[in-house]
């Protein structure tokens, strides 16, 4: 039998293990998101049109104008032409560019048998990060055609962040080094310096493939075999062994140069080898009829343009926003903008995984369902998969397809690459794809919500509160 002294004695290193833990944790928490109402207040006064880009060259006003006016008379009433568009020129993010095609990915084999396509046809150089670069079927197919094109005498250049990698054997990206692919870990975790530094709180969550400067993919999905298992509709097994559904978005056009500025300034920014010998920003020619809008977040208060893009265009929506998240725990802002346009009428619908591999964050999503649902906020949780996607589409006319997730540390901390589509094609897509979600999905009404059990209420309390440690 075990002595009481002995196990107080473990139990107060538990403790003391537990406080030291949210000290290193304490000054991650202090990290702020931006207060959007003075710039929401200021431009629901403001008509000017925004800047309009054809390649590297603005377009002259009035035939920016006349593209947008185009979109709105397709569109019908919405102010997400003008006020939110508006918004976020005046916030820094990169400029609308027009010419492009953006071409809908949904699920794994589809996104993947694109991505490898590209690859397979590069010819000066593959600039890729990603969060997550799994040593498994589909991650060594992908190690293995990047090889394969370096040899073939194309420049390839990896990111990967240092915490998503943890899984992944150092000698995976050994091979990839060894056969000249350039690789920067991200922020790598190197003990309680990281923590000391901060570091260890600020990682690359990004998707973003760019290949010869003239393709672009970017969305949620990872490089791993998660994404390509079968459906499998009301098999509720293990997340390990679920279906990943998710969403990504190709662009072809002007508009890759702006997604390639935010890989070379990741680069740049972790000391990554200099690679301006190869031709990032080849001459593009028009593509097809999509403006496309790159939103890169990273960290600072000041560079949190994936979090004011979605609080502007919730605000300026007017008939419908439509969400699907991964990841939901939005702070309170979001949730007012939220709330708010169910208040005035628009048609608020969010669908969220029932099955997830992160279980507080989940339950943290749920201590939110209350005020939402009380506003008239339409809640639905998808069924037979884990849903990973991160887009929205606001009255049918904006969509976006990204790596940002509706919780703390994606919206606040993170680096994170979001890509906004404005059109009425590309919108009836997105919301064709919305509604196959919705049609697996099962909606959580306020009764259902009130009648819930009270151990379920006592987590998703708990959850709530330490959601911004997560």
């Amino acid at each position: 039998m075990q002595r009481p002294g002995k196990s107080r004695f473990r139990l107060f290193r538990l403790g003391l293990s537990l406080v030291k833990l949210c000290l290193a944790l304490a000054p991650a928490a202090c990290a702020s998101l931006p207060d959007a109402r003075p710039l929401l207040n200021t431009f629901h006064r403001d008509t000017t049109v925004p800047v309009v880009l054809n390649g590297r060259e603005r377009l002259p006003a009035d035939v920016g104008a006349r593209l947008l006016a185009k979109i709105q008379e397709e569109a019908g009433p919405t102010d997400i032409l003008r006020g939110h568009l508006g918004l976020m020129e005046r916030v820094g993010t990169s400029p609308i560019v027009c010419s492009n095609r953006a071409t809908l990915l949904i699920d794994g084999k589809a996104t993947f048998a694109a991505m490898l396509r590209a690859i397979r046809e590069a010819r000066d150089h593959i600039n890729f990060e990603t969060y997550i670069f799994h040593d498994d079927e589909v991650g060594r197919l992908f190690a293995d055609m990047l090889i394969r094109k370096r040899g073939e005498g194309v420049k390839v250049n990896l990111i990967y962040d240092s915490f998503g990698c943890r899984g992944t054997p150092a000698s995976f990206f050994d091979r990839l080094r060894k056969a000249g692919v350039r690789t920067v870990e991200f922020n790598r975790i190197h003990g309680l310096s990281s923590f000391r530094e901060n570091s260890v709180f600020h990682r690359t969550h990004r998707k973003l493939l760019i290949v010869d400067g003239r393709v672009a993919f970017t969305g949620g999905i990872n490089i791993g075999k998660a994404y390509l298992r079968g459906r499998r509709p009301g098999d509720h097994v293990s997340p390990p062994d679920q279906f990943w559904r998710d969403t990504d978005v190709m662009i072809e056009g002007p508009a890759v140069s702006q997604f390639q500025k935010l890989f070379l300034a990741t680069w740049a920014s972790q000391a990554g080898e200099a690679i301006a010998a190869a031709a990032y920003f080849p001459d593009l020619y028009e593509r097809g009829d999509d403006l496309v809008q790159a939103v890169g977040s990273s960290q600072g208060i000041d560079h949190r343009g994936a979090y004011l893009m979605y609080v502007s265009a919730i605000a300026h929506a007017r008939s419908s926003v439509h969400i699907t998240q991964s990841y939901f725990a939005p702070d309170r802002q979001m949730l007012d903008v939220l709330a708010d346009a169910a208040r005035r009428g628009v048609d608020v619908k969010i669908i969220l995984p029932e099955t997830t591999d992160h279980a507080i964050i989940r339950q943290a999503g749920r201590s939110r369902y209350a005020q939402l649902l009380e506003s008239g906020v339409k809640i639905y949780e998808c069924q037979g998969a884990i849903l990973h996607a991160k887009t929205a589409v606001v009255d049918g006319v904006w969509s976006t397809i990204g790596s940002t997730n509706f919780e703390y540390w994606s919206l606040a901390s993170s680096d994170e690459v979001n890509t906004v589509v404005i059109g009425s094609r590309f919108g009836r897509e997105m919301e064709e794809c919305f509604a196959k979600d919705l049609a697996r999905s099962i909606r959580i009404t306020p009764d259902d919500w009130r009648q819930r059990p009270l151990l379920e209420r006592a987590k998703q309390l708990f959850s709530g509160l330490i959601d911004r440690w997560l």
